[in-house]
C-alpha cells in the first residue's frame, strides 16, 4: 500500500555522527547507527520507516567511522531511498551540523537521531508542525523514574532543617524529547556554520527569541538506544514489537 501523500516536500536529515560513548567497547569498532537491534541495524529500521511515511530525500549526518555508514548504506536505493551524506570532519555537537548541510532552506525538514527506536508517525509530525505554523515541533514521550531513596523535604522559607516532609522512593513523571524534530526554515537563522550547538541551546534560543516551539505527543512506543539498558531492552523487546516497527505490508518500490 502506497504511503499517503507528504503535505509538502520535506528533507530528513538524520544524525548518525556521534562516538556512542556509552555504549563502549561495542562502539569502538561499530558505529551507533550500526548496531544490530534484532536481525538488521537500528538505521536500517529508521530508513525503512521514513520509506512508508513517504519521505524519500534523506541526508545521513556522519562522523565518527562515516565510511562503515556510507558503505553499508549507498545511495539508498535498497531502502527506496535518496541517500545523500553529509560528514563532520570535527564534532559540532547534536545540532551544529545543520547550519552546514546545503538545501534546508527551501522548507521543513525533519531531524531525528540514528539511534531511535520507535513506531511513531513521522508524517503526522510533520503535517503536525505545517498546520501549526510553529518554528520547532518536538516529538515528546513520557517516562516515569522511580527513585530509590527516601527524599525530604524542607521550609525554605524559615529553619532550612527543619523537615516538611519525607517520601519513600518517589516516583516522578516527565515528558522526554523523543529525539525527533521537525524545524521551519527560519530556525537555520540561529546557527552559526562551524559552531558547536547542541538540541537543548537551539530550543532555548527560538524560544528566547519569540519563536514557537510546540510539543507533539504521539503515544508511541519509543527507545533510545544510547545506552546499555535500553540497548538489551530494545533486543529484548524487538520481536514483539516487530509488526508495528516493520509491518508485514511494508514495500520498498
Amino acid at each position: 500500500m502506497p504511503p499517503p501523500p507528504l503535505p509538502c516536500p520535506a528533507r530528513v536529515v538524520v544524525l548518525a555522527g556521534g562516538r556512542g560513548t556509552r555504549l563502549r567497547p561495542y562502539t569502538a569498532v561499530l558505529p551507533k547507527p550500526l548496531m544490530p537491534v534484532g536481525d538488521r541495524p537500528i538505521l536500517d529500521i529508521i530508513l525503512r520507516q521514513l520509506h512508508r511515511h513517504g519521505f524519500r530525500d534523506v541526508t545521513i549526518a556522519t562522523g565518527h567511522l562515516a565510511q562503515l555508514v556510507e558503505t553499508f548504506f549507498g545511495d539508498g536505493s535498497e531502502v527506496g531511498l535518496r541517500l545523500g551524506y553529509h560528514r563532520e570532519t570535527e564534532p559540532l555537537g547534536t545540532v551544529g551540523a545543520l547550519a552546514t548541510v546545503p538545501g534546508l532552506g527551501d522548507g521543513p525538514f525533519l531531524v531525528m537521531n540514528g539511534d531511535v527506536l520507535t513506531d511513531l508517525d513521522y508524517a503526522e509530525l510533520l503535517t503536525e508542525h505545517v498546520r501549526s505554523g510553529a518554528a520547532a515541533t518536538i516529538a515528546v514521550a513520557r517516562r516515569t523514574v522511580q527513585i530509590s531513596l527516601g527524599v525530604m523535604h524542607f521550609d525554605d522559607h524559615a529553619d532550612d532543617s527543619r523537615v516538611t516532609d519525607y517520601v519513600e522512593k518517589p516516583t516522578l513523571e516527565y515528558e522526554a524529547s523523543m529525539g525527533v524534530y521537525c524545524f521551519s526554515p527560519q530556525v537555520l537563522s540561529h546557527l552559526s556554520p562551524g559552531a558547536y550547538l547542541d538540541f537543548p541551546d537551539l530550543v532555548l534560543r527560538l524560544i528566547k527569541s519569540g519563536e514557537t516551539v510546540r510539543a507533539w505527543r504521539p503515544g508511541a512506543y519509543w527507545l533510545d538506544i544510547g545506552r546499555h539498558d535500553d540497548y538489551e531492552q530494545a533486543h529484548a523487546e524487538f520481536e514483539q514489537m516487530r509488526h508495528r516497527l516493520l509491518p508485514d505490508d511494508l514495500v520498498v518500490s
